[in-house]
């Protein structure tokens, strides 16, 4: 016979239901409008913290509740795999989801890999919920949810991405974050690449005293990596130097400030020197780990600048083999000085050099998704609103030469087809020029403002994709399991 909460009369997500001595929590759908579940002994004290209304069923007392940022706070109190927590060396990758109904399909696509992935469910960097108006409390919360709703208790990540300021690792430490990605772009001096040996000692002489070349103790040292020679002569070290030494410095700065303020709390780092226009040599990337290591900085995975182009969305840029070749290096130096990860930001769609990534990190990898789960959210709403799909393709048009400022890419409007031209809307997606449109278009798309009020776009986006949650799960689970298959055997522990 059916006890316990799914005794009731309940719409019931199958797999969200966790049953623990004296309660029961699900996640149920009443009136289209998803809330918490949870059926308490009369007398226990299960249902403190937890807000709604409560009543009595079946002899015991049953509260339903909203998402609520409290509701969900509490949840992860009471059940330990909803916590995010450390994945280390393991294997890993990032989904990001920035419209916060994607976890669900991303569950069912890391269920469907199998494998020992570690997933990272909650990812948002700060520029991105500063376009899309959410916080780092709400990116932690839909991942909650869609994790609970689709009853995955293999452990979770949170990752705190591209964090530029102390106060950015304040808010998401806050909300319970426990991967910080520090990006130091803005202090990666790209000029160093094409001075010369006079200039190099200029810009080298502006760096505070415990980042001078000297202090590096690299300086005429030849350092062998599993058989390639790396030497430090002069230029090649001031060269590193110039380039990333304030780089280094404020990384170190955040650690700390990452250290204290998380107050014993568990957290990992990752260091992102991947937004630059010049790719990371092998003997910059040895510099970057030498001095992070002396200036006492713990880092689990690194995330160079490769060769070639890791544009958004879209499928690598460049020669493969050179990539392969190239990553080789980069692993085996991470092999050396960690071991720690290497991360591939932008990596979304990136399946041409997925197998080689696996294979030279011998599972010491980390990829980083992001935009593509909005993508597939798009392609959902084509084959369901195909008219309201293209007006939000003609809005992405007039803003995309605004909005890709911030992003390396290379779409060009003039390739991509004219609204009126399209006759395969979901197809449209797979066109190169108009896929980066839409991908870096997507805080314009989610911000932008009817003129009686409400969102001209984000409003009925969202409604169709509320309404149509199992079709985008799906669309994303195919989607994802190309991304994660290639990293699904073992990975390093």
């Amino acid at each position: 016979m059916t006890t316990g909460i799914r005794a009731i009369e309940l719409r019931l997500a199958p797999h969200s239901v966790v049953s623990t001595p004296g309660t029961d929590y699900g996640l149920t759908d009443t009136d289209g409008k998803k809330r918490l579940a949870v059926l308490a002994d009369l007398n226990s004290a299960s249902l403190d913290g937890f807000e709604g209304e409560h009543s009595e069923v079946n002899g015991g007392r049953l509260l339903l509740g909203p998402l609520s940022p409290g509701n969900a706070a509490a949840l992860r109190g009471r059940i330990a795999w909803l916590q995010p927590r450390l994945w280390g060396t393991r294997t890993s990758a990032g989904l990001g989801d920035r419209l916060g109904l994607a976890t669900p399909g991303h569950v069912r696509a890391m269920r469907a890999a199998g494998g020992s992935i570690g997933p990272i469910f909650a990812q948002q960097s700060m520029r991105e919920m500063a376009r899309t108006g959410r916080t780092p409390q709400q990116v932690m919360d839909d991942a909650t949810w869609g994790v609970f709703q689709e009853g995955w208790r293999e452990g979770i990540g949170a990752d705190a991405d591209h964090l530029k300021i102390p106060a950015d690792i304040d808010a998401c430490l806050s909300a319970g974050f426990t991967f910080f990605t520090i990006d130091p772009g803005e202090f990666v001096d790209g000029s160093a690449e094409t001075a010369d040996l006079s200039r190099l000692r200029e810009l080298a002489a502006k760096l505070p005293a415990d980042a001078q070349p000297r202090a590096t103790g690299l300086l005429g040292r030849s350092i062998d990596v599993e058989g390639r020679t790396l030497h430090f002569d002069e230029p090649a070290l001031l060269k590193a130097a110039a380039k990333y030494g304030q780089a280094v410095e404020h990384v170190a700065a955040m650690s700390r400030h990452l250290a204290q303020a998380a107050a014993g709390r568990p957290w990992e780092l990752e260091v992102s020197v991947d937004e630059t226009e010049q790719p990371t040599s092998a003997v910059e990337h040895v510099y970057i780990a030498n001095e992070l290591r002396r200036l006492g900085v713990e880092w689990v995975s690194l995330a160079p600048r490769f060769i070639g182009r890791f544009e958004k969305g879209v499928e690598y840029i460049g020669d493969p083999a050179a990539f392969e070749t190239d990553l080789a290096v980069h692993a085996a130096i991470a092999r050396q000085f960690g071991p720690y990860k290497l991360s591939l930001h932008s990596g979304s769609d990136k399946f041409s050099i997925y197998p080689a990534a696996m294979r030279q990190t011998r599972g010491l990898v980390h990829l980083k998704t992001a935009g593509t789960s909005y993508l597939e959210g798009l392609r959902t709403i084509a084959s369901i609103d195909p008219e309201f799909f293209l007006a939000i393709y003609t809005f992405a048009r007039e803003r995309y030469e605004i909005d890709r400022k911030s992003y390396h890419v290379s779409a060009q409007l003039e390739r991509a087809p004219l609204p009126e031209a399209v006759t395969d809307p979901p197809g449209l997606l797979n066109q190169f020029d108009a896929r980066e449109i839409l991908h870096v278009t997507f805080g314009s798309v989610l911000t932008a403002q009817a003129p009686g009020g409400g969102g001209q776009f984000s409003d009925r986006l969202w409604d169709i994709l509320q309404a149509h949650a199992d079709l985008y799960a799906v669309n994303l689970e195919a989607h994802f399991l190309r991304h994660l298959k290639p990293f699904s055997s073992n990975g390093v522990r």
